[in-house]
């Protein structure tokens, strides 16, 4: 498709969800398929929510997970500004527009007076009170005032709302990508405001009007918009657009965990799981976050997991770094059901991304947190640790967590197989081995294993009568690299004193 245009459109009401970031994915996946143009726009005009440092977040998660924006804030284009607060002064004339052609009035119920609308409709039974083609003639507006009133009324500055008149008894009708042919009832539909009290428009009719102006050809948003799309659909119809409405797309919801009910940023705080791209501080500790960035994640592992919450190649292939995800990306390949967050498959995916990372890679992710715990440590000592520990941790902090006992004394010893196999009466054989091993003259990791066989062979023993005591003594516990390259990596003045210390730590764990 020729110019393709494709816009993120976030609220800069806090920290950019994971869901929003899985659609900012799927809106450049698409562009970038299609050789077209990525947009972000930042949809901030109700100022009450706005929050200082969204908008900076939202591009510095952008940014990590490098996702690249064509036109937006700090960018430019021929279609800005890209923020919605600086293009107030364009939406009104629409508004108005659509008064002049009978498809809107202006409203002058008070907030005082809605209320009491609302509260006498709850009294009748009705919870669900709507502003629209059954109430509207009972309303303070432009329908029901006389004409002369209403001017007079506007010279005045009395304050008011512009409405959209829905029709009645019609079908709304639009083709979405994901969900086929989509139709809603005009009777189902409210009067929404298009144009605030204090001026500004409100998300409809802004998003439409831009949407028009910056030749957006597919809006991909979330599932939930779905229902407002029956209000954009009028409002090209009314503004006289229909032959530049764009395709739409609706995707599907991210689920909890569990499966039962949409993923949300409290879920990441009960379950200890991140649901933000990067961390975010308020002075509420409630509503401050830890972000995938910091719990370890790489970036290109936090993309392949989004791009299958909802997508499916069709195939059995699960790797997709960026530019292989731009390639497979097909919008009817979306799913319509909810996508479950499957904590443990980003997990996984992290893994796998680590294992096949080159260590000059991970050495520049892992370095920045090797000084934050102030572990004072060579970049080729830190190298060598990265190269033993990479298969055996999922997150960048695990280096330094898991692997503690590559960079400080081990803190405590693993008991089960001690208190299993250990026999006090066979410390002077391993001593002996301590020996061996000192007065290698090539501490490395081949004559190191030669002669721990050389012992076994002499005493009779197998790899699990030996190997265990050493691995806990140099790590703490039967899990971690191989014994020989660890201890190759301590140097032969740790291996003896950690050894040392571990011998009288056994006796006393099996005497104990």
């Amino acid at each position: 498709m020729e110019n393709c245009r494709v816009r993120f459109a976030p609220s800069p009401t806090g920290a950019l969800h994971i869901g929003g970031v899985r659609t900012a994915l799927y809106n450049y996946l698409l562009a970038k398929k299609l050789g077209g143009t990525f947009i972000l726009r930042i949809e901030d005009t109700d100022q009450t929510r706005y929050v200082p440092g969204a908008e900076d977040y939202i591009l510095e998660a952008l940014s990590w997970l490098d996702i690249r924006l064509d036109e937006g804030p700090g960018v430019g284009g021929d279609y800005g500004p890209y923020r919605q607060s600086e293009r107030e002064s364009m939406y009104k004339e629409y508004a108005i527009k659509l008064v002049e052609n009978g498809h809107a009035y202006y409203a002058f119920d008070t907030p005082e007076e809605l209320d009491e609308r609302r509260n006498a409709e709850k009294a009748k039974g009705n919870h669900n009170f709507k502003y629209d083609h059954s109430v509207r003639k009972e309303m303070r507006n432009s329908l029901t005032i006389d004409a002369d009133e209403v001017k007079r009324m506007l010279e005045y500055g009395t304050p008011y709302t512009i409405r959209l008149m829905v029709p009645t008894d019609e079908t709304v009708a639009f083709n979405d990508i994901i969900r086929s042919d989509v139709k809603f009832s005009s009777n189902e539909l409210d009067d929404k405001v298009m144009l605030k009290a204090d001026g500004m428009p409100t998300y409809h009719l802004a998003n439409v009007v831009d949407d028009y102006l910056m030749k957006i050809t597919h809006v991909i948003r979330g599932e939930e918009w779905l229902p407002s799309t029956a209000h954009h659909v009028l409002l090209y119809k009314f503004l006289g657009w229909e032959d530049a409405m764009p395709q739409f797309a609706h995707l599907p919801l991210i689920l909890k965990p569990t499966g039962n009910g949409k993923l949300s940023k409290r879920d990441g705080a009960k379950l200890g799981i991140p649901v933000f791209p990067l961390s975010w501080d308020s002075e509420k500790e409630e509503d401050s976050f830890k972000g995938f960035r910091e719990f370890g994640f790489l970036p290109e592992a936090v993309l392949n997991f989004l791009a299958f919450l909802g997508w499916n190649p069709g195939t059995e292939e699960e790797f997709f770094r960026l530019d292989d995800l731009i390639q497979a990306f097909d919008l009817n390949k979306v799913s319509k059901g909810g996508a479950r967050f499957d904590f443990d498959k980003a997990k996984w995916f992290n893994q796998q991304y680590i294992i096949n990372s080159d260590t000059n890679t991970l050495l520049g992710l892992v370095r920045p947190l090797a000084d934050a715990k102030q572990i004072d440590c060579t970049d080729e000592y830190l190298s060598k640790c990265i190269d033993l520990m990479k298969e055996r941790v999922q997150f960048l902090p695990d280096f330094l967590e898991v692997g503690y006992y590559l960079f400080e004394k081990v803190r405590n010893y693993e008991e089960k197989p001690i208190r299993k196999k250990w026999k006090p009466e066979q410390r002077p054989m391993f001593e002996e081995l301590l020996e061996d091993l000192l007065s290698l003259e090539n501490f490395e990791s081949a004559s190191i294993e030669t002669s721990i066989k050389t012992f076994m062979a002499k005493y009779e023993l197998g790899f699990g009568n030996v190997l265990p005591f050493l691995r806990i003594g140099m790590a703490g516990t039967m899990k971690g690299p191989g014994v020989f390259e660890m201890m190759e990596l301590l140097g032969k003045d740790e291996v003896k004193e950690r050894m040392t210390t571990a011998y009288t730590a056994f006796d006393g764990i099996k005497a104990g």
